[in-house]
């Protein structure tokens, strides 16, 4: 089992022993959990919780694999080697959006880069990201009035360092874009255009009409395919980190993935990995979230010892497209909802329920430009109340031209199902959106784990607290992408590559012998308990909680995960079995199990946790909320394939 911990900071970027942090407090135990007898310390994003995690896991751990690791002969590689099914590069990238990409091009200046994507290169969140980067841009904005804006959008959970970081370096990171081609648009006096979205108290949302995701995807990739020292692998699925153990620190040497257009499991040694797979989206029915965001990364660095933050901060965004009130409904159900951008409120986009009344002016002083949680909340309070299954979003008041120049993309899918949102209103409802929590990561994405660094939607980096300002995404994929880079570069630099080590970790096998009707029945399973496992999700750890549901959630996921099991192993699946419906399914339960750990241990309401139970906002839990490793790895889902289950 996990232990949740509440460690106080005021200042949250940590890093690994030997980094120099200030201002710890004092840790505040709120899981009933001991800790293996580990004393509490002082614990801040800073310092304290490496030292913390170090302490309990030299009790986790009764002998150490150093001393046979060092005495493996090493190899310094500085170009990929290949034995077919083993490949070494100096630098592995998990993910193919904005963070992954951007850091692979700087980091390709120094070494070989494999850029390991799930699908298709361009499929990730990124590519999916309407509204824009926020960046600070224009005379009359300021970084202060940015970081004041993200740290009141995050409840005031952000750390200050992280915020005013990413605040600061963000005009930059957009000039770099531009230089690499991509196309933003300008107004009428050849300035950029900048929009502006809820939250926000200036207008600085760079964009490319309502599909700046796509553009920035386009030019990062090309770039990418004409630098000869990335090698991009798509199709290839990250099954589980390598890792060792040198004395208490846990180290990553790469990743086991399955290619699933060969069917061969594929092994990546690499000096330094970075994770940047996006988010979980997936563990709920109705997400904006493409299909390949599915918690991989998260999971992943959970099972590989590292520290997790801030995972009951699921973002809803208010206002995906509702099939339900479209004129002419899809002919089957869609993969994932079609998100409709913040920039439509911004830009004077009313809300109204399906009696024509505005409702947000009674919710937040801020009506339709309130963050996102406010929105979210508001929107499923007026359906509760009214038992409604949809809302009405209004842009239709404002100049046809300017809508359609605004919203190409988002007047397009409406009008596929017979609506004109210039027009008439759009139907909108909820959608889980964005992991506001992840990997805890520190000021240039290092984990605690030696060689492993994060960047984009897998991490928590502090900036966005309890709830994410919009277009602050885009932002801090880029800033900890770009502060990941010299780190990684250093880390490199010191590393050697072993070709001895190849025996270390048992290698995950294809369930190609069960026979193809036992793996329809293992798929059809599958795919039911997926479905059961969303739906447990949005009834019981949705956008309004309560202890007894979370409580009921908690136990229901457990029977859940169990049942699913035990029908795998009876027919026949081993465990070092791997297949992308499983393997999808293992980070699904590992996920959600991991949001309703940290919900449970909230004692309060921020942000994007709300819960009945304790409605109001406490000063005194203004904390972040801790994941550490557990020592306990009982199901399939909590241990990688390598490691042989605890008896």
């Amino acid at each position: 089992m996990t232990t949740s911990i509440a460690a106080g900071s005021g200042n949250l970027p940590f890093g690994v022993v030997g980094y120099k942090g200030q201002g710890c407090k004092q840790a505040s135990l709120v899981s009933s959990v001991a800790l293996n007898g580990c004393p509490q310390r002082e614990l801040s994003w800073s310092c304290g919780v490496s030292k913390t995690l170090l302490s309990q896991k030299c009790n986790f751990f009764q002998s150490s694999v150093s001393e046979r690791w060092k005495s493996l002969k090493a190899v310094s590689v500085s170009a990929c080697l290949r034995d077919g099914s083993t490949k070494y590069f100096d630098f592995a990238v998990i993910g193919s959006g904005v963070a992954g990409l951007r850091y692979a091009l700087e980091v390709a200046k120094q070494g070989s880069v494999a850029v390991i994507t799930k699908a298709e290169p361009h499929e990730s969140n990124t590519n999916y990201a309407q509204g824009g980067v926020s960046a600070v841009l224009c005379p009359s904005d300021s970084v202060e009035s940015h970081m004041q804006d993200t740290m009141v959008a995050g409840a005031y959970l952000c750390d200050e360092e992280t915020v005013r970081v990413v605040c600061t370096e963000g005009p930059d990171r957009i000039r770099e874009l531009i230089s690499m081609g991509a196309s933003f648009d300008h107004g009428e006096d050849g300035n950029l255009h900048l929009a502006r979205e809820g939250g926000h108290s200036h207008c600085r949302i760079v964009h490319a009409a309502d599909m700046t995701g796509r553009e920035i995807e386009r030019a990062l990739l090309e770039a990418v395919v004409n630098d000869p020292n990335i090698s991009v692998f798509e199709h290839h699925f990250a099954i589980d980190l390598l890792t060792s153990q040198d004395g208490p620190n846990t180290v990553c040497h790469g990743v086991d993935t399955l290619n699933t257009e060969t069917q061969e499991v594929i092994r990546f040694i690499s000096k330094v990995t970075l994770l940047a797979s996006g988010g979980a989206g997936h563990i709920y029915p109705s997400t904006t979230n493409p299909l390949v965001a599915t918690g991989d990364g998260i999971a992943m660095a959970h099972r590989a010892e590292a520290v997790i933050s801030n995972m009951e901060f699921v973002q809803f965004h208010p206002t995906a497209l509702a099939d339900e009130g479209l004129p002419m409904k899809p002919n089957k159900s869609q993969e994932n909802a079609f998100l409709i951008t913040e920039a439509v409120r911004g830009d004077g986009g009313i809300l109204y329920n399906l009696g024509m009344e505005r409702f947000m002016p009674l919710y937040d002083e801020r009506a339709e430009l309130a963050p996102r949680d406010v929105v979210a909340r508001g929107i499923d309070d007026q359906l509760k109340q009214r038992n409604e299954k949809y809302v009405l979003l209004d842009i239709s008041h404002q100049p046809r031209e300017k809508v359609l120049s605004h919203f190409p993309n988002i007047a397009a899918e409406c009008l596929n199902y017979g609506l004109d949102i210039t027009q008439q209103p759009i139907p909108v409802v909820p959608a889980a959106h964005y992991m506001c929590g992840g990997v805890r990561a520190g000021l240039q994405g290092e984990t605690n784990v030696q060689g492993l660094y994060v960047a984009g939607e897998v991490a928590c980096t502090g900036l966005h607290g309890a709830n994410r300002l919009a277009s602050n995404s885009l932002l801090e994929a880029l800033v900890f992408a770009r502060r990941a880079v010299q780190p990684s570069i250093d880390h490199m630099k010191s590393s050697s590559l072993d070709l001895s080590s190849l025996s270390f970790w048992a290698r995950p096998i294809v369930a190609k012998s069960l026979g193809s009707y036992t793996m329809l029945n293992i798929l059809r399973k599958t795919r039911e308990v997926r479905k059961e496992l969303q739906s447990i999700m949005w009834k019981y750890v949705g956008i309004v909680r309560s202890t007894t549901r979370l409580n009921t959630a908690e136990q229901k996921i457990a029977q859940l995960e169990a049942t699913w099991e035990t029908y795998l192993f009876e027919q026949g699946w081993e465990q070092t079995m791997v297949g992308i419906e499983a393997c999808e399914m293992r980070n699904l339960f590992c996920c959600a199990k991991l949001v309703v750990s940290s919900a449970l241990a909230r004692h309060e309401s921020r942000g994007l946790h709300y819960t009945t139970d304790f409605p109001h906002v406490e000063e005194s839990k203004r904390l972040p909320t801790i994941i550490f490793p557990s020592p306990i790895n009982s199901t399939w889902s909590s241990r990688q394939l390598h490691k042989l289950p605890v008896c």
